[in-house]
């Protein structure tokens, strides 16, 4: 690759970056631990059994050496040769018992830890799907996307096995210590010297760890919304041949994301190596020291020998708390990028003293707004528009005139900095949100089609229409005949986006969703620009009777779409310049009949 092209590929990557790829530079914490277990608490009862069968299990693991000792110590002489058929049997019931109790805690933990991580992933999409547009307008689909799979799957092994391994380990933990002091207290401290190093070292790997396996997470998220970003925008990556370029870079991304995972994935082996040197240079004490004991009579044989046993069961569950560490650290990187989504507050938030909104009429005022979607730039400066209930009004203007945002004042998906909406003289920030949107209807230029039926994505208007009710709002926008020219007609098959569709028939599908929903105010943003002239004709008579009665709203150029508005609103930078019907502009001669001047000297 040249230089040039490196240097392309390296500033592409410098502009991706998003508001959430930076590394969350909070303390760990028990506090965020406990957070993170909240999501245990509706299992405590199964839990309970759960936790009984980890303690039985690891009593009978710290029983084994003990039997061990008496066997080496007064039973191998070959004297009490009943003694020795009993020690068998009672390791083989120890074993035996281990067996069932770890089966049982793996296999119930499992089932405990999906239903943890079904519920931590439920309640993020639930939360996100309440998070205002601005937070959608500031990261890709890719980046959240990647909140919800991939930091919630990290959660997993933590759920599964991790807390209760953590527990088991502990128990163990203590439990052998507390014997190794109990035998022989000088013994124990001397094979224990080395532990205090052990975690000196291993906490100096701690927050370097941490932050590894965050670069991870953010590297992963920008690969995730790359790819989300290439797969829509393939035709446009294809049309330009810039294959090669887009491989080019995404190779760019893939290699920052293989060299921050070595890097972590090296640092978390780190933990390995210091325990074993760590056991061998304990190992190597108990054996030096315990020797000098036995010559001098202070110990038996048997004793070492169980002491020693007792000494690699306590650098096991050391190991496995290493391990567990690392895996802890891993899960607090995903956890930290989880709950700050979860903390993330939308912007349009209903008042605890919200109430429903009543069926409407459709009276709609917009009272001296004033928006901005960044402090200091006003996007909508003073606007009033008073609109009676069943008038059709336009929005007219050129791009970036604040079209768009009325309407999105409308619908309450952003508030205004200064003035009120208000629908029949309620103020839209005193009712509930769902009340507000279930009767506000809305067709847009960029119409979505989700995956499944042609029937389904009709029915998405209002769940609860029967099949007649699909049929009937199809045929009033004539999308009937296109439908059942489809190879299985209602029940047709459609993918993401309803890409064995036209812009004109996923428009009119669109439009027929709308439709069914019922609403008493309808808008209508760009919904007939990519709808051929003699389907156009065909929904203009449809519309004289669908919006009967409705209070509707149009963002067009076409004139024959806004013609016969009740009311004509123009636009201008956010503000409004002329208001009148089409007539009365026309003959003003002003700022709306130079834009119809201008759309007929391109026809």
């Amino acid at each position: 690759m040249s230089a040039t092209s490196n240097s392309k590929t390296h500033n592409r990557n410098e502009r991706f970056v998003y508001q959430d790829d930076e590394q969350i530079e909070k303390p760990f914490n028990w506090a965020q631990l406990r957070r993170l277990f909240v999501y245990m608490k509706p299992y405590r009862k199964e839990l309970m059994p759960v936790l009984l069968m980890m303690v039985i299990g690891t009593l009978t693991r710290l029983a084994n050496p003990l039997i061990i000792v008496i066997a080496i110590d007064t039973a191998l002489d070959g004297k009490n040769k009943q003694l020795v058929i009993w020690l068998g049997v009672a390791m083989l019931a120890l074993y035996i018992i281990q067996w069932v109790t770890n089966k049982y805690r793996i296999k119930h933990t499992t089932i405990i830890g999906q239903k943890v991580i079904y519920d931590l992933r439920n309640h993020l999409f639930q939360h996100i799907q309440r998070l205002s547009f601005n937070f959608y307008d500031k990261r890709p689909a890719g980046s959240v996307l990647v909140r919800i799979t991939n930091d919630v799957n990290a959660l997993q092994d933590l759920f599964t096995n991790g807390v209760v391994n953590l527990l088991m380990d502990c128990i163990q933990l203590f439990g052998i210590v507390f014997i190794l002091l109990f035998m022989n207290v000088k013994l124990g401290l001397a094979v224990m010297i080395t532990v205090p190093l052990m975690f000196f070292v291993s906490s100096a790997l701690r927050k370097r760890i941490r932050f590894g396996w965050q670069d991870v997470r953010i590297k992963q998220a920008r690969i995730n919304a790359h790819l989300n970003e290439s797969i829509q925008g393939m035709r446009v990556t294809q049309s330009y041949v810039q294959e090669k370029n887009n491989m080019s870079f995404f190779d760019h991304m893939n290699s920052i994301n293989l060299k921050s995972w070595n890097k972590a994935s090296a640092l978390n082996q780190a933990f390995g190596p210091i325990i074993e040197i760590t056991a061998a240079i304990g190992t190597c004490i108990l054996f030096w020291y315990g020797t000098s004991l036995i010559a001098a009579d202070v110990i038996t044989v048997g004793f070492l020998v169980g002491y020693a046993n007792y000494m690699g069961n306590f650098w096991e569950p050391i190991n496995r708390l290493g391990q567990m560490y690392s895996q802890l650290l891993i899960a607090m990187a995903s956890s930290e990028r989880i709950f700050e989504f979860i903390d993330e507050q939308p912007d349009i938030a209903e008042k605890d003293t919200a109430q429903p909104l009543p069926q409407i009429r459709g009276d709609v005022l917009f009272d001296d707004i004033i928006f901005e979607y960044e402090p200091g730039r006003q996007a909508l400066k003073n606007i009033t528009i008073n609109v009676q209930a069943g008038q059709s009004i336009a929005l007219v203007g050129h791009t970036g005139s604040g079209k768009s945002t009325i309407i999105n004042l409308l619908c309450r998906f952003y508030d205004p900095v200064h003035g009120s909406v208000k629908i029949d003289g309620i103020d839209i920030r005193d009712v509930t949100i769902e009340s507000l949107r279930s009767q506000v209807g809305i067709v847009l230029q960029d119409t979505f089609i989700f995956s499944g039926s042609i029937r389904d994505n009709i029915r998405y208007g209002r769940l609860n229409a029967t099949d007649a009710e699909v049929v009937e709002a199809a045929k009033a926008v004539h999308a009937h005949d296109f439908i059942m020219s489809l190879p299985d007609g209602y029940d047709t098959q459609v993918e993401e986006r309803g890409s064995i569709l036209s812009m004109g028939e996923r428009q009119l599908l669109s439009f027929a969703r709308a439709l069914l929903a019922d609403p008493r105010i309808l808008i209508l943003d760009e919904a007939t620009a990519s709808i051929d002239t003699e389907t156009e004709l065909k929904i203009q008579e449809a519309l004289k009777s669908l919006l009967q009665g409705r209070t509707s709203f149009m963002i067009a150029h076409r004139l024959s779409t806004i013609r016969n508005a009740d009311d004509i609103v123009v636009l201008d930078h956010g503000v409004i310049v002329e208001q009148g019907t089409h007539e009365q502009l026309i003959e003003k001669g002003g700022y709306y009949n130079t834009l119809i001047e201008a759309q007929f000297r391109f026809i």
